[in-house]
């Protein structure tokens, strides 16, 4: 019997369920100030969604170590255990200091790809710069300087640079970045978390994002080259590391060259598929909204094989929804 692989089953749809779950989960703490509620909820969903899903599945870059996490650990199994043998990155919540706050751009993501094709990173911050789809091939450059990757973007787009906008995270380690792209004359918006939303924001042109530039975290890097691949999106990282202990830890994952660039395909390669759903409003999707025992999910999910993004919305009456698919509403 031939092995069914992620090229022969379209898993989309099961995965924008496990984040819809998730999300629905995470929602009912919007604004409430308590980040560990909003994260708890969200990855006891996560895990229960995904023990549900028909494949032989195997999280990858999770919530951390076996030793200090009890779910949707590195190395954990997923799925029913029928189905294709896939390999998981995920983030229940990306941001629950956003969902705390209420402030935008909260998610629930999950990408699926065959076993053994999403790097395995430490926990460590990652210097990043990325673009969306049909740009020329090396387009952007994480060693060059700012004014110099927006006037290449600008060219290929056919645009000045005062037309960009450029997506940073709003931290005083940004502080020269964001002063350089000021003075390359570009716009920026600046988001106060939530760097694999602006990183994934490029990847769709209505967003008004050109290119994300800035470090955050190795594990969101590899969820957003996940998005990336599907959309034939750029991105390159290379690692920080802040101090010894950091790079011992990078070690014991068999990393030799600590200055490596990763690209896109270095992070995620092969048959991928990518979904999330807001949990709070931002520039590509809308967050939960609840009505009368009732909510809104909104989602996108991408595939590499095809190459389309697809939105969807979905209606979520929980007078009469025990866990069963929600009524769909796909949008184009």
């Amino acid at each position: 019997m031939n092995q069914e692989t992620v090229a022969s089953r379209n898993l989309a749809m099961d995965a924008v369920r496990v984040t819809e779950a998730t999300a629905l989960a995470a929602s009912r703490f919007l604004g409430r100030g308590d980040e560990q509620a909003a994260d708890l909820a969200a990855v006891d969903a996560m895990h229960s969604a995904l023990t549900g899903m028909a494949i032989q599945g195997v999280i990858r870059i999770g919530e951390g170590s076996r030793e200090n996490t009890e779910k949707l650990f590195s190395g954990e199994p997923a799925g029913t255990g029928n189905g294709p043998v896939v390999d998981l990155a995920l983030m229940p919540l990306e941001g629950p200091t956003i969902v705390a706050k209420g402030e935008p751009n909260g998610l629930s993501v999950i990408a699926i790809a065959e076993a053994g094709h999403f790097a395995d990173l430490p926990p460590v911050y990652m210097d990043k710069i990325a673009v969306g789809g049909g740009l020329p091939d090396e387009v952007i450059n994480l060693d060059d300087e700012p004014g110099n990757n927006l006037r290449e973007v600008a060219k290929a787009k056919g645009v000045d640079v005062g037309d960009l906008v450029a997506c940073i995270l709003d931290r005083p380690r940004h502080r020269e970045l964001i002063a350089k792209t000021r003075e390359a004359g570009a716009r920026i918006l600046l988001i106060s978390d939530g760097d694999l939303s602006g990183v994934v924001s490029t990847a769709w042109p209505e967003t008004g994002i050109d290119i994300y530039m800035g470090s955050g975290g190795a594990r969101e890097g590899v969820l957003s080259a996940a998005a990336l691949a599907c959309v034939g999106g750029q991105m390159q990282g290379r690692l920080i590391f802040r101090n010894d202990d950091e790079r011992h830890k990078a070690a014991s994952y068999g990393i030799e060259d600590f200055n490596r660039v990763y690209s896109v395909s270095d992070m995620a390669v092969g048959e991928v598929t990518f979904a999330a759903t807001g949990v709070t409003h931002g520039a590509m999707l809308m967050g939960v909204k609840r009505r009368h025992g009732a909510a809104m999910t909104h989602s996108l999910v991408m595939r590499s094989l095809t190459g389309t993004l697809h939105f969807i919305e979905a209606y979520h009456d929980f007078a009469n929804w025990s866990g069963a698919t929600p009524r769909l509403r796909p949008k184009a």
